[in-house]
Order: structure tokens, then C-alpha cells, then sequence
């Protein structure tokens, strides 16, 4: 559907449920099963405001998210901003769980919850398609309020520069679904740091210009290196950088010259960038395997979880704001190169959800 929708509920219509439910922080192995279940881009959402989450067996099988605060969608510009309103989602419920009644029992609840905070209103952003609407009109009397044209929130189409060192099956996924329209940006070059990288001949096979900027280490300086490489990206002025296995650290100058650029990490990182563990659906938690090492270091560990993260790039490596993430369980006496093919296959899903997401949150 090319329009997005913003929903309003006339939260003082609603009748009062006296079963009400507790909200609740999200905790993390909440949150790794919000994004193991549904996109991916949602546990950062949930965890800037308040939950409603049913259980089964100790097991969550629906949520809702409200009050959420911080967020930077462009579809927040508007009515999101009057003072009565509350802001309700994400929700989402488990398949199973679809047909029963309790994603109308939950959605009741997160509205109830909110008219207790103070709120008159409630906002149901960027709903999409004739079903999800009507859903919402019949089961809390939701009316359309504002409309935006999905195009024209993606506009303007950045120009995006990838830097891989290796295979390059993402930015494969990144150029194949700028082609087809799905995601709108300009792919304009590909950097990588070595000539063998196969990313290089999938560029020039997508019609993308793809420079060779290796590091000779007997002929420069880490620095000239750092430098040079920082000229070679500036010259193709991107809007959007991304690091799609790019096997080299980035100096800090660099960082400081693109400060929209994003980096796929092959683990399951945490939320806040100063944690060194992260919990995961089942309840355990694991290191937070940062570094270039990390598929390796999960399974030396004996870790049972592995996974993939998109996350804006900071000078202090693998620690920058997530955008998208999701866990992969590691099956009994998996080899690393078998691991690694299907962490690969999650990438590429994973690398298209969050920068749309970037996309959605761009400053006007």
C-alpha cells in the first residue's frame, strides 16, 4: 500500500476494564524475543516506553508498547507532538495467538493504560493497508486523522556507498532491491579494501563503480592509509554509508566525516552499547561478541546463541545504536562455515529492515 495511516482513538469513548493488566519495562529476554519473532527493528521501541505482555507458560506470546519516547519517525512530526496524545506500538502477537481474542484484549489494555497516564487520545502510527485499519476502527473505535504518501516519506533517494572486504551477498540484497524499487537509494560506488573480494565484480556486474583501496603496508603509514581510503569515500560525497563486511577498523576522523554510516555486525549486540552481555529469548544471556572474530568466538565459547546486528558506527567499535537486530540459535556441533551461511541468509533481510528504518527516521 503506498499510504501510511495515523490512527486516533478517543480514549475517553473506551469502556473502562476493570481486569486490568500491569504495564512493565521490557526486560531483555523480552525484548530478544520481540525481535527474534517479529522484525527486528521493534526491541528499540519497545524499550523507550512501557509493556503490556501476555505469557504462556512463562513464555511472552503477544505485546503492546506505549508511551514510547525518543522516537524519530517522520510520521511523529505531526499530531504525535499535541500533549494529549499517547503513542501506542509497536504490537504484535504470535501466530497462534491470532485469532483468539487476545490481540483486541492487549491493544484494550495498552489504551487503558494510557488514558490512566493522563492522556485524551491515542496515536496508532504508520498503519498500512484496508485490513489493519478496519481492524482498529472495530476494535477501539480508531479513525484515520493523518495520511502520508510512503514515497514521498523515503524521498529524497540518498546516495549510499558500500564498503565490503569479502563475498558481498549483502550488498548483492542492497543493490537487487534498489533496483527493483523496494528500497529507494542511489547505490553510487563500492569501496573495498581488496582486489580478490567478489563484492567487486557483483558491483560491476549491478552497473556500480567499485574502487580497490587496499592497504600496502610496506609502502604507507596506517595513517596515509586512513587517509587516503577517507578521500576515496569523500569523493563520492555519499549520504549513506555502509559497512557490509568491511574487514578494517576505521579511524576516528573517518567516523567523525560520516556520521551517517551504518555497520552489519554478525552477532546478536545489545541495546545499550555499554553492556558487554545480552539476554536472549530462552532467558540466558552470552558475551556481547564484539570484533572481527565474533561467529569464532561465540562458538568457542560453547555459546548456543549467535546472530546479526545493524547498528549506527561510533569510534568505539560495535557500540553504536541499534537499529535492527535478531538471534540465531547455533545447532548441536555446528561448523563455523555452516553458522556462517546462516547468519549470512538473516543478514539480508536484516540489512533491508534497517535501513528503511534509517530511511523513515531522517531528520526533514
Amino acid at each position: 500500500m503506498a499510504t501510511l495511516c495515523n490512527l486516533v482513538v478517543d480514549l475517553a469513548a473506551l469502556p473502562w476494564d476493570s481486569s486490568t493488566v500491569a504495564t512493565e519495562i521490557a526486560d531483555d529476554r523480552t525484548l530478544a524475543w520481540i525481535d527474534e519473532t517479529f522484525s527486528g527493528t521493534w526491541s528499540s521501541e519497545a524499550s523507550a516506553g512501557l509493556n503490556i505482555v501476555a505469557r504462556c507458560d512463562d513464555a511472552p506470546i503477544g505485546f503492546a508498547t506505549l508511551d514510547a519516547r525518543g522516537l524519530t519517525f517522520r510520521w511523529l512530526n505531526g499530531l504525535a507532538r499535541e500533549r494529549d496524545i499517547g503513542l501506542f506500538g509497536p504490537f504484535g502477537i504470535v501466530r497462534e495467538e491470532r485469532k483468539t481474542g487476545l490481540g483486541v484484549f492487549i491493544l484494550r489494555q495498552a489504551l487503558q493504560a494510557l488514558r490512566e497516564r493522563g492522556y485524551a487520545r491515542a496515536l496508532i502510527p504508520a498503519v498500512s493497508g484496508d485490513g489493519l485499519v478496519r481492524y482498529y476502527a472495530d476494535a477501539v473505535g480508531a479513525v484515520v486523522a493523518e495520511e502520508f504518501d510512503r514515497a514521498a516519506l523515503l524521498a529524497p533517494r540518498p546516495r549510499t556507498l558500500v564498503m565490503a572486504s569479502g563475498n558481498g551477498s549483502n550488498f548483492q540484497a542492497i543493490a537487487d532491491a534498489s533496483r527493483t524499487g523496494c528500497l529507494p537509494i542511489e547505490i553510487v560506488a563500492l569501496v573495498s579494501n581488496d582486489s580478490r573480494a567478489r563484492a567487486i565484480e557483483r558491483a560491476r556486474a549491478a552497473g556500480v563503480g567499485a574502487h580497490v583501496v587496499a592497504w600496502s603496508r610496506n609502502e604507507e603509514t596506517r595513517a596515509q592509509y586512513d587517509e587516503r581510503l577517507l578521500e576515496a569515500v569523500r569523493a563520492e560525497a555519499p549520504d549513506l554509508v555502509l559497512l557490509l563486511g568491511w574487514m578494517h577498523l576505521l579511524s576516528d576522523g573517518f567516523v567523525a566525516a560520516f556520521p551517517e554510516m551504518l555497520n552489519l555486525h554478525p552477532a546478536f549486540l545489545p541495546l545499550d552499547p555499554g553492556d558487554d552481555d545480552v539476554g536472549l529469548p530462552d532467558g540466558t544471556r552470552i558475551p556481547a561478541f564484539r570484533g572481527s572474530r565474533a561467529v569464532h568466538d561465540a562458538l568457542a565459547s560453547g555459546s548456543r546463541w549467535a546472530g546479526a546486528t545493524v547498528h549506527r558506527v561510533t569510534p568505539a567499535t560495535d557500540r553504536g545504536p541499534v537499529l535492527a537486530r535478531k538471534p540465531l540459535s547455533v545447532e548441536a556441533q555446528e561448523e563455523e562455515a555452516h553458522l556462517m551461511e546462516r547468519i549470512h541468509t538473516l543478514e539480508r533481510d536484516l540489512v533491508k529492515a534497517a535501513v528503511s528504518r534509517w530511511l523513515f527516521e531522517r531528520a526533514e
